[in-house]
């Protein structure tokens, strides 16, 4: 089975994360940098993917070499966009990467995002800081 067959599994990610980030109060209508991470440990499938992810729109990070609990080395990159908290547009995002991720032969470990308060969160975060 390829990874763009779990496709639905990272649907139902997208959505539970969406849910999670704005019932703990992140911002609803504001654009987020969206990262999606890849990664394989051949340093040149990695490469290809990062090309790939480039030409589809995707701002590309540079290669990170990880080394693991098990003494291996793996590599990864974030293929990074700027978006709302849209399912639709994150769904097609996910579609591409998984697409890429077949293509290539590396691995699609899903995305994230950071936390983005709404404006009276932070006015009472900066008003606890005037004391």
């Amino acid at each position: 089975m390829n990874q763009f067959d779990e496709r639905e599994e990272w649907y139902a990610f997208n959505q539970e994360t969406i849910e999670a980030l704005l019932e703990d109060g992140s911002q609803a209508d504001a654009v987020y940098t969206i990262e999606h991470h890849l990664a394989s440990n051949d340093f040149d499938k990695l490469e290809k993917a990062a090309v790939d992810a480039f030409k589809a729109g995707f701002e590309v990070s540079d290669a990170e070499e990880l080394v693991l609990d098990d003494g291996g080395t793996i590599f990864c990159f974030d293929a990074i966009v700027e978006r709302e908290l849209e399912q639709d547009a994150l769904d097609k995002d996910t579609d591409a990467l998984l697409k890429i991720a077949d293509k290539c032969d590396v691995h699609y470990d899903g995305w994230g995002t950071y936390f983005m308060p709404r404006d009276e969160e932070a006015e009472e975060d900066d008003e606890d800081y005037d004391d």
